[in-house]
């Protein structure tokens, strides 16, 4: 059985910041192993002064749907003041000086699902570089990588790409933990922040969630479980297109459609490419909300049979390309403003590239879609060694 940093924590009787005023960065998944919120926990530890409350995107009791503005206001069930970092502007996503001020330390406790898209991880460096000019403390209660911490895929966010979905050159599967990943952002964005990492127990890198012993509680509303975390790497492209990655139904992420695609053709075509550790199967699934929210979509369900040989990417980007391939002049990419950004197409913002999207309106080959990504990958490798925590 894997124990937490918050379950380790609280072993310990919150040791590591009694006497400390603090403020918490949470969210649903803040919870030690008996689902005691941290907020709550803080708030009754008489030990340590809970100051304020910190929401990412979809709150900190996960009341928001994606790309939807956090409130501010007071926690409910602990009263303490609650400040939003995820707004309307980019200036929302860190928190402001005065919110620091008189606060000893910053607590991050957020389950993250191993993608670089996943918005918690910017969360969490902004806000550690804010500690790092106010002089305030930043603590990182580390949780399992639920898709594991060895395999890895994808290229690195170029500087033009750089958005909500992609601060920072980290490959689209990264193999990190929140806690790895703090440590070698504060190294390599050279925040300076006093950082601790209080790291789990009896994880190691190669397991997946299921392997840990601990409930899944989902971080985000489209993220219901680690299967859908498993595909995600690949399958949040979509969102760059105007194909429904399965929003409002019950396998988000897990299926994709349109209107305007054949069932059959698709999952056909799909499996004809023989993508490593998984196949398709038709379906046919009407969103409640979101794109094509109460019409027939028609497309196709990732079954993933073996993960140790799943490429997520490789297969978002195959989904991508048939998709275009049998939908025509019907398939569109997405043109609104995405995650703060307006002049860049919101599925080059997610690749990182605009490589993937040219290439996929010139009909190139699968492979070369992706030329040139093991070579970043490497790089990245290369760097990320000496940040790991576990083995």
């Amino acid at each position: 059985m894997v124990r937490t940093g918050l379950d380790r924590w609280v072993a310990e009787g919150f040791a590591a910041i009694r006497g400390k005023k603090v403020g918490a960065i949470v969210n649903p998944t803040s919870v030690d192993s008996r689902m005691r919120h941290l907020a709550d926990l803080l708030a009754n530890e008489p030990r340590v002064k809970l100051e304020v409350l910190f929401a990412p995107e979809h709150g900190i009791r996960g009341e928001a749907q994606y790309m939807v503005a956090v409130d501010e206001a007071k926690d409910a069930r602990t009263g303490v003041p609650a400040h939003s970092l995820y707004g309307s502007t980019v200036d929302s996503l860190s928190p402001k000086p005065e919110w620091l001020d008189g606060i000893d330390a910053l607590v991050f406790d957020i389950q993250d699902v191993g993608s670089r898209y996943y918005t918690y991880v910017y969360t969490m460096a902004l806000a550690m570089k804010e500690a790092a000019r106010a002089g305030v403390a930043f603590y990182v209660l580390d949780r399992p990588n639920p898709i594991g911490g060895t395999q890895v895929e994808g290229n690195l966010v170029g500087e033009r790409y750089r958005s909500f979905v992609g601060l920072f050159a980290l490959p689209n599967r990264h193999g990190m933990t929140m806690g790895e990943l703090a440590r070698y952002l504060n190294a390599q964005q050279q925040f300076g922040a006093e950082l601790t990492v209080a790291k789990c127990e009896g994880w190691r890198r190669a397991e997946y969630w299921d392997r840990t012993g601990l409930q899944f509680v989902p971080p985000s509303p489209n993220m219901p479980t680690a299967d859908t975390a498993l595909v995600y790497p690949g399958m949040c492209l979509c969102e760059g297109t105007n194909l429904s990655e399965g929003r409002g139904t019950c396998r988000p992420f897990e299926q994709f459609g349109a209107p305007w695609l054949d069932s059959d053709a698709v999952a056909d075509q799909l499996n004809k490419q023989d993508l490593p550790g998984v196949r398709f199967r038709p379906v046919t699934f009407v969103p409640g909300f979101d794109k094509h929210a109460g019409k027939v979509c028609f497309g196709a369900m990732i079954h993933v049979i073996d993960r140790q040989l799943f490429r997520p990417l490789l297969t978002g980007i195959a989904v991508i390309q048939t998709a275009r391939r049998l939908g025509g002049t019907r398939f569109c990419w997405r043109t609104d403003p995405y995650e703060f950004v307006a002049d860049i197409p919101a599925f080059d913002l997610l690749c990182g590239t605009d490589q993937v999207r040219e290439g996929i309106e010139s009909d190139w080959p699968l492979q070369q879609l992706v030329a040139g990504f093991e070579d970043q990958l490497a790089h990245f490798l290369s760097g990320r060694s000496e940040y790991e925590l576990y083995v």
